[in-house]
């Protein structure tokens, strides 16, 4: 297993390598051997860390530690098949806008801040490692005193980004690290880049609906009748009992696979003429764990998503 370097240009950075075996992590500043091949790490917009990879069909996927957010997926070509918003900062005052923001431990609106706050954390890098050629890393946030303010457990989240040259995919894994139980509710905010009055959904017909459009906090509740679902206004969506496959068309000439297991919702968005400036240029299709996931201590819960060029 290969150890992951500090870059002398990033002294600041919280980066480790995790031994399999033993389980004990140990410390590997500039250690010779650096980063396994196709994973570099430098320093993105607003000087902010990020883990850049590669595969060796050219495909290259871009993630911040702030927030171990995946901003960037490009094809061997170079097309961003995700996007981030033009009013998205890199200051660390507020999330990353675009990409796939985490939403932890609470989705949308609750008891604690918007969506949780995995999402304004800084991750570390635990792991690079080459599968079959392909790049793959692996990122931790665990609790501290920013999240203890507001969420008083013990948890590990690690979350493993894998590319190759069709696909990118992820994994996060849940762990409970305190003595007593706990719950919480779940998202991969997914921005992808669409011409919006093109853009579609596969997949969702027979679904149960919570539509949060005209009222968020009382959702209608309804049932999806249509095969195709597109993208005429706002919409704010929620998708029960999702399948585990769809398909988006973005508009823009290519279809996308969204597949998962254990995601079970969905949830649909664009903002419209609440985000003048770029609603035309996205839609939001998410994985998500809306109902809550209960653990108790030392128990785990995993979740994938593969996005992939149908």
């Amino acid at each position: 297993m290969a150890s992951v370097s500090i870059p002398l240009s990033l002294p600041h950075l919280n980066l480790r390598r995790v031994n399999r075996f033993s389980g004990m992590a140990s410390a590997s500043a500039n250690r010779a051997t650096g980063p396994s091949a196709g994973v570099k790490i430098t320093e993105g917009v607003g000087n902010l860390p990020r883990v850049v990879l590669t595969s060796p069909h050219g495909s290259e996927a871009e993630i911040y530690l702030y927030g171990g957010c995946l901003t960037s997926w490009k094809l061997p070509g170079g097309k961003d098949l995700l996007f981030v918003r033009p009013d998205a900062v890199f200051d660390k005052k507020k999330p990353i806008s675009g990409g796939l923001p985490h939403c932890f431990p609470q989705f949308g609106p609750g008891a604690i801040q918007q969506h949780g706050f995995a999402r304004n954390m800084d991750w570390s890098v635990v792991n690079s490692e080459n599968v079959e050629g392909d790049p793959v890393v692996t990122f931790e946030l665990k609790d501290e005193p920013y999240s203890r303010a507001m969420w008083d457990f013990g948890f590990q989240a690690l979350y493993k980004v894998m590319l190759n040259s069709k696909s990118v995919s992820t994994e996060l894994k849940i762990t409970n690290t305190d003595s007593k139980p706990f719950s919480f509710t779940t998202a991969l905010h997914t921005y992808f880049s669409a011409a919006v009055t093109g853009a579609s959904v596969k997949g969702l017909k027979g679904c149960k609906t919570l539509n949060k459009d005209p009222d968020p906090k009382n959702p209608l509740e309804g049932q999806e009748e249509r095969d195709v679902v597109t993208f005429p206004g706002f919409i704010d969506c929620i998708y029960l009992d999702a399948p585990a496959e769809l398909h988006l068309d973005n508009g823009l000439g290519d279809v996308i696979t969204i597949k998962n297991s254990n995601w079970t919702d969905t949830v649909l968005w664009n903002p419209h003429l609440q985000i003048e400036a770029c609603y035309k240029d996205f839609v939001c299709v998410e994985n998500a764990k809306i109902g809550r996931v209960h653990l108790e201590p030392s128990e785990s819960w995993v979740a994938t998503q593969q996005l992939s060029l149908s």
